[in-house]
């Protein structure tokens, strides 16, 4: 947990009592950027990173995390995100996305879940973000890179999904049934460990861009 408040990082330890969660509480001296961009910090399976600072403050300190521990998952808290905000996180890397109060509840939820490689995000932000990312130009595409080992007909499928394509819709241009289609998409969310199609284009994003 990093924050630059006592008092965030005292209430956090306090919601975080179950034993099984190992909490390294960090005091952040300093909420300028170029520190935050240099500052040496605890590996760790997830960070908790207390965003109430200014934007490009908290996005050094994500840059910093994630060059240091790429394979870092980092939940932000913050009072407060709006759409900008919440896609910028979301685009830096952030995996999960709370606020103050939401996070009293919720994050002892949320650490095992993004632990594992899932997202904790509003259903409505990351929606927006998808449609945010597939709204751009018809030649701009998201491309897939898993460790997973999909099959032939499983990368055509996911390619259909990464265009925002249909059931209905893939199965057309596959030339394969409906019932096929969500039989792949059901093997595509397991392999990826995600849960919805939004989570699977997000992710894929995350980890390569988008290209155009």
């Amino acid at each position: 947990m990093l924050s630059p408040h006592p008092l965030v990082l005292s209430e956090f330890e306090r919601v975080l009592t179950n034993p099984s969660f190992k909490l390294i509480s960090m005091h952040l001296e300093s909420a300028l950027g170029p520190d935050l961009r240099h500052l040496q910090v605890p590996n760790a399976v997830v960070y908790v990173v207390d965003a109430h600072v200014a934007r490009p403050a908290a996005g050094a300190l994500l840059t910093n995390i994630l060059e240091a521990h790429a394979e870092a998952r980092i939940i932000v808290v913050a009072e407060k995100f709006d759409a900008s905000e919440s896609y910028s996180l979301l685009q830096m890397g952030a995996k999960g996305l709370l606020s103050y109060s939401e996070a009293r509840e919720q994050l002892p939820r949320a650490l095992p879940l993004v632990a594992e490689g899932g997202f904790w995000v509003p259903r409505s932000v990351l929606s927006g973000f998808v449609d945010s990312i597939l709204g751009g130009t018809t030649s701009r595409r998201l491309k897939a890179d898993t460790t997973a080992t999909l099959s032939r007909r499983e990368q055509e499928v996911l390619n259909c999904l990464l265009e925002n394509l249909a059931n209905k819709e893939i199965g057309n241009k596959l030339n394969i049934s409906e019932r096929t289609v969500k039989f792949h998409v059901s093997n595509l969310l397991s392999k990826f460990g995600v849960r919805r199609r939004a989570d699977l284009i997000l992710l894929c994003y995350q980890r390569r861009g988008v290209t155009v």
